[in-house]
């Protein structure tokens, strides 16, 4: 109460820091009569002016104020937009790194141009990080035509192809005007690159795992980036890492017979399923019976523990993920639905063999399970940027998880016009059979009389059913379950129609404005596809026919009260439900928007069914009969607060444990970045042998024994084992020479012995292939032990749950075995390498350069082949398996490889 009291005297935090900013807007709009007269010419000049006061030390902030009206100036000549007062604003907030919540049709789109603008003029680039492919190629063709007149480069990067903005290509397809083909290193390379947070993620994940080249790495330095629909991609995304993958040797024969056992057991019975956290266990009886059915006399015997796994899997996918609402099934394949967005996301694989598991429910062909092969959350990913920002329309009720994670605050920008929309009190049912028939009953009131609807579904399969029943009623209306990017914005672009009854998944159509009476732009293009002929002449008065006639139709749906939004269940978040309701209203328009709820909903029934049902005994509910009340909206709310904070907490811990792995992480890739630049590794390789020496003598000539117990024989044996350098006969005096040498003398010897066999080898095969091979065969060291190192970690997460049985914290215990996990690698790094540098011979025929490796699609299953040096090898190396990778880099099986 007394925050309340105290914000209407001082007003918010919020509203100060707005206010603060109000100076910087007058300034820039005082710059504008300066601007206008200018040739387009001479504003172009300017973005070069900017560059030069840069280089002379001038802090980019100065800049702001000049550069913002410049960018403003050009958009109303390029695109016919004048960015308003609260877009400065808006643009500003994203200069300083923070989150801007802007309602719907508030311009974000143009909003981000100010602050890519400013920043990508220190020539170090600047991203923007859209959901879906489409968004990116949009905007990118969009905003081009400003960034081009301004003197910019534009780079889009798509899940199969990358482009470069060019107002003189005509492509084939009209669908990528003025975008033409170019590498991925070339899209990075632009002063703005538009793409997903996937591709960005993915990217970087493959620059530092299978690129075995520098001149083969696409991504630079991690600048800055907005992030459109910020909440969507770091708060709904960041339960689920990026991961690439290979297919390990396992079997799948063994899912199919888990399969085979599960419907003959019993739910409560032989099973219980807990629903919050998507987890199945079984009971006593159905140990009992699982043990009968699989022929096995105990199911917990450590050899038996990998059906314990697949049985609590195959429960998980028949019992908790359902058909059409966590997944669908497509041209034989079992394809993800993102649960945020209703889109289906092919190539991602739910993990630990769960995917495997649906896949045999389903009856279609199974995938062998995945090995990790490189990792990283988008957590980890977008902080590594210098600078980041972030845009939405509901960012505020996470706003305390911006901060403690991303260390970003949020601003809520004021609309430019005042929102009049009508927020109606939730409608509860009984029944969700009742809620439907009741749900049915408004569109068709609504459609009769004009006003368009967008209702709201939070999974395909009650998109379906609502469909079915319209369909019986004779209400015309699309659905949309997003599986088409393009198709999906033109559809959700026309809902604003009078009568138009659209139907959204998880209010896919994010990005696309709904315009009262209809999108003049994306009926004119719709008409261009279909009728190919139209001549230039006449095409200006054919889009002016059809702005009017959309003008016309927005007169009549106003009159019939704007768009309607109807949500036909509370999702688990507040936030997506507000992402609906802010569908209508933009830019001052007229809307409504109501939630229809039963007490046989998922959030209804888990979370807060108890305390609903009883109200609605005590207030006498009788059957289709709803009720509106206070206290049950309070009720979902505080069942939705349960929920956001339960996933707050599963992203948190997500975080908490790859920040182990991402100091690792880091560790690992900046090695491997250094091998990729550096020119000469010698002296990386000298200190190599230093240090396996020094360890060598510390295990075999402890400083807490007596010279004489000193283990010389081992010693011997270590040093001939890793460096081939033979003690016995190749030093003066033999093993017994050494005993006369202390420590500190013992270890220089031995070091400066290797040196020599190292030299020798080196003139042998020459410096030049040496200098190849060593780069050579680090790489491949590194990545074959980082991958197992990620697969024993994986384990070692898997496990590390059960300390907190024995009174010890799981994560200082992950920490501190992940700690000597790593330690233990980059060891058998150091021993593996030099023992495959020492055991290389060379043969004298010349071999013709392997083709420079391919870059493998997002989520490869195969790895890219490695370069070979210029001569062949020959190995002599005895402890290499027949099938490990050979040493010499061409990606061959050991067995396969010169005839081995």
């Amino acid at each position: 109460m007394l925050t309340r009291i105290l914000n209407l005297i001082f007003g918010s935090k919020n509203d100060r820091e707005i206010k603060a900013l109000r100076p910087v807007v007058e300034q820039i709009n005082s710059l504008e009569p300066s601007l206008t007269p200018l040739s387009d010419h001479a504003l172009t000049d300017k973005t070069q002016e900017f560059r030069k006061r840069l280089e002379k030390g001038e802090p980019l902030d100065d800049l702001l104020p000049e550069a913002f009206a410049v960018c403003r100036e050009a958009s109303r000549r390029k695109l016919n937009m004048r960015h308003f007062d609260v877009q400065l604003l808006g643009g500003m907030i994203l200069h300083r790194g923070r989150i801007a919540e802007m309602k719907t049709g508030e311009g974000k789109t143009l909003v981000a141009t100010l602050p890519l603008y400013l920043n990508a003029l220190t020539g170090h680039g600047a991203h923007l990080v859209t959901v879906n492919d489409y968004l990116a190629k949009r905007d990118a063709q969009w905003m081009g035509a400003l960034y081009h007149f301004l003197g910019l480069s534009v780079g889009v990067i798509q899940h199969d192809a990358s482009f470069l903005y060019d107002p003189t290509y005509d492509a084939a397809d009209k669908r990528l005007q003025y975008l033409r083909p170019c590498t991925r290193s070339e899209a990075y390379r632009a002063d703005i690159t538009y793409g997903t947070n996937n591709e960005f993620g993915f990217d970087y994940l493959r620059d530092n795992l299978i690129v075995n080249d520098i001149r083969q790495c696409v991504q630079r330095e991690l600048n800055f980036a907005i992030v459109d629909e910020v909440d969507s991609i770091l708060i709904d995304e960041a339960r689920t890492p990026l991961i690439i993958s290979g297919p390990t040797e396992d079997s799948t024969d063994l899912y199919y017979r888990i399969n085979a056992i599960i419907p003959q057991l019993k739910p409560e019975q032989d099973y219980t399923i807990e629903e919050k956290t998507k987890t199945a266990s079984l009971t006593e009886e159905g140990n009992a019976r699982v043990e009968k059915l699989l022929g096995v006399e105990n199911l917990y015997d450590l050899s038996n523990m990998t059906l314990v796994h697949h049985v609590i899997k195959a429960l998980q996918a028949h019992s908790l993920y359902k058909r059409d609402v966590d997944y669908v099934v497509k041209d034989g394949e079992v394809i993800i639905v993102d649960e945020f967005t209703g889109r289906l996301m092919p190539g991602r694989r739910w993990s630990d063999g769960l995917h495997q598991a649906v896949e045999a429910k389903e009856g279609v062909k199974i995938a062998n399970e995945n090995q990790t092969l490189a990792s990283v959350t988008f957590q980890n990913y977008f902080r590594m940027y210098k600078k980041l920002a972030g845009m939405t329309g509901t960012a505020d009720t996470e706003a305390s998880e911006f901060a403690k994670i991303y260390n970003l605050d949020v601003n809520v920008i004021p609309t430019n016009r005042p929102n009049i929309r009508k927020d109606y009190a939730d409608v509860v049912y009984r029944t969700e059979r009742e809620k439907f028939n009741a749900i049915v009953e408004e569109i068709k009131d609504c459609h009769q009389h004009g006003q368009p609807v967008l209702v709201g579904t939070i999974s395909i399969e009650k998109s379906e059913r609502l469909s079915g029943m319209l369909s019986r009623q004779g209400v015309k209306h699309h659905v949309l379950n997003a599986k088409y990017h393009e198709k999906e914005a033109e559809i959700i672009a026309q809902a604003g129609r009078k009568s138009a009854v659209t139907i959204a998944t998880n209010m896919a159509g994010r990005g696309t404005d709904i315009l009262l009476g209809g999108n003049p732009d994306f009926l004119f293009k719709r008409l261009l596809y279909q009728e190919e002929g139209i001549p230039e002449e006449r095409r200006l008065a054919v889009f002016e026919e059809i702005k009017a006639d959309c003008e016309k139709n927005k007169q009549e749906v106003v009159a019939a009260g704007g768009l309607h939004i109807l949500g036909t269940e509370r999702h688990e978040s507040r936030r997506i439900d507000n992402q609906l309701r802010g569908r209508a209203g933009r830019q001052g328009d007229p809307g409504s928007s109501r939630f229809y709820l039963s007490l046989e909903d998922d959030l209804m029934r888990i979370f807060a069914s108890e305390r609903v049902s009883n109200l609605m005994l005590k207030l006498g509910m009788e059957e289709g009969v709803p009720i509106e009340h206070g206290m049950v909206t309070r009720a979902i709310e505080n069942a939705q607060k349960k929920v956001e904070a339960h996933n707050f907490e599963i992203r948190k811990q997500l975080l908490e444990y790859d920040d182990v792995m991402n100091k690792q992480r880091e560790v690992v890739y900046q090695h491997r970045r250094a091998i990729l630049t550096g020119e000469n590794l010698t002296d990386e390789i000298m200190g190599m042998m230093d240090s396996v020496v020094t360890s060598f003598v510390q295990a075999c000539c402890p400083e807490e024994q007596y010279q004489e117990e000193w283990d010389y024989a081992a010693l011997a044996e270590s040093m001939h084992g890793q460096f081939g350098v033979d003690l016995a006969h190749g030093h003066p005096g033999g093993i017994e020479g050494l005993k006369d040498l202390g420590r500190d003398a013992l270890v220089e010897e031995l070091q400066q012995a290797v040196r020599q066999a190292y030299r020798r080898k080196e003139e042998e095969i020459g410096p030049d292939i040496m200098r190849q091979l060593e780069k050579i065969v680090l790489l491949q060291v590194i990545d074959h032990h980082w991958k197992d190192h990620l697969l024993g970690m994986d384990q070692l997460r898997d496990g590390i749950g059960l300390r907190g049985y024995g009174q010890k914290d799981p994560l200082i215990e992950y920490k501190r075995e992940g700690f000597d996990m790593f330690s233990g690698m980059m060891e058998r790094i150091k021993s593996d390498t030099l023992e495959r540098l020492f055991k290389i011979q060379a043969v004298r025929q010349e071999a013709a350069p392997s083709p420079p490796p391919q870059m493998p699609p997002r989520l490869s299953l195969n790895r890219g082949e490695e370069p070979a040096a210029s001569k062949t090898v020959k190995h002599q190396y005895d402890k290499v398996g027949r099938n490990d990778p050979c040493p010499c880099g061409s990606g061959k099986k050991f067995k396969k490889c010169h005839g081995a």
